[in-house]
């Protein structure tokens, strides 16, 4: 898999294109969830595009301390649906790691993940954090990867 990081401002218009209908195909068909995607936080992320040729294979974008919560943040990680269990996902999210600390430098990420993929941020060094809730109707639960900067 081929991976971009990219801007908004640098994103084409095919790219946009792909990216939004690759969360849309996943967050709005398959998991039927209703909700606004076009939440107008696009401008502020940072995208991080997995291709395998043409084809959009693996998404997630990347918001700086403030934006979201008070760590920087990482979401709308995604992986379409043939592409899934030969390790995109976890590729995407090692990459998208690591261009929030190139950008933002040794600090803190949180995420706000689905019940089920628990384990799979925490093989990636997240720590779940308080109570599960819901979010669109998914059980979801917070976790941080901690930077170099906490205190322990």
């Amino acid at each position: 898999m081929q991976v971009e990081v990219k801007t908004f401002e640098e994103l084409g218009v095919e790219e946009l294109y792909k990216l939004l209908q690759l969360r849309s195909e996943i967050f709005v068909v398959e998991q039927e969830c209703l909700f606004l995607d076009l939440d107008d936080k696009d401008r502020s992320a940072l995208h991080v595009l997995g291709w395998e040729g043409q084809e959009l294979a693996a998404y997630a974008r990347i918001f700086g301390p403030g934006d979201s919560f008070k760590e920087a943040t990482i979401g709308r990680v995604a992986v379409r649906e043939r592409f899934r269990g030969a390790g995109l996902g976890m590729q995407v999210m090692k990459e998208s790691i690591q261009a929030a600390k190139r950008r933002f430098g040794p600090i803190n990420i949180a995420l706000s993940a689905q019940k089920y993929l628990r384990q799979f941020y925490t093989d990636l060094g997240f720590t779940a954090e308080g109570k599960e809730y819901t979010e669109d109707g998914i059980p979801h639960i917070r976790m941080v990867l901690y930077g170099e900067t906490r205190d322990q």
